[in-house]
């Protein structure tokens, strides 16, 4: 009896073993995932999920332009079907175009996933001749097996900063959107917003309280691989 009871021990601890060697900190080391960046530079990316839509992309694009600062845009390959002309107008602004799927899916299959994927590349291709390599799962959902596909394919994930979720899709009200964001903020955050998925005024608001704070705070505003790569050459010195 002994034996058996510790048997099942070894076996519950090498399980427990295993599915710690695949949290944050093992996909953080292997690079598959990021969630942000560990740097002494007074950097941030603004993030922005669930577009295009053609009035509060077009707003979020318009804030951008006025502090002079770079987003990425984690896209919808059926919205940018919908909406090419907001797709352009971010790429030739300069912010970075990255995916989200094709139809926003919550239980697809790994196969599907990267149909949804793959598609939505091609779909942006088609509209700016850039082809995306980082993606962002739905509702921050993963497991090893996506990971390791999506990774095969050629992608980066990339989640947020786990202080830096504003909810703002819950429409919480644009003080605690705003509150959020400027108590939490740290240098080589990734901020999660949306621009798209429902009505985003609030979001719009924020940002205009947000931006001109931070850069006040001596904050710049980068896409996520420019954050990624920033951080490589401070290793690097």
């Amino acid at each position: 009896m002994l034996t058996v009871c510790v048997l099942i021990f070894s076996a519950f601890y090498v399980g427990l073993r295993t599915l710690a060697d695949k949290d944050r900190s093992y996909y953080e080391e292997t690079g598959q995932v990021v969630w942000d960046i560990e740097t002494k530079e007074k950097v941030v990316a603004l993030t922005f999920d669930d577009g295009p839509h053609p009035e509060y992309t077009a707003a979020v694009l318009d804030i951008l332009a006025k502090y002079k600062a770079k987003a990425t845009f984690f896209i919808i390959g059926a919205n940018a079907e919908k909406y090419p002309d907001v797709v352009q107008r971010s790429f030739k602004e300069g912010h970075e175009l990255a995916n989200h799927t094709y139809t926003h899916p919550y239980n697809a299959s790994v196969t599907e996933l990267q149909d949804e994927i793959q598609q939505t590349n091609e779909m942006i291709y088609s509209i700016t001749g850039f082809l995306p390599t980082l993606f962002r799962p739905v509702g921050g959902n993963y497991n090893e097996q996506m990971i390791n596909a999506v990774v095969d394919d050629g992608y980066k994930v990339v989640m947020w900063s786990w202080h830096q979720d504003t909810q703002d899709w819950k429409e919480p009200g644009v003080d605690k959107i705003v509150n959020k964001v400027l108590k939490g903020t740290e240098p080589g955050d990734v901020i999660l917003f949306h621009d798209g998925g429902g009505n985003r005024e609030q979001t719009i608001k924020a940002l205009e309280k947000i931006l001109p704070e931070l850069q006040k705070q001596g904050y710049t505003f980068v896409t996520v691989s420019q954050l990624i790569d920033g951080s490589k050459k401070e290793v690097a010195k």
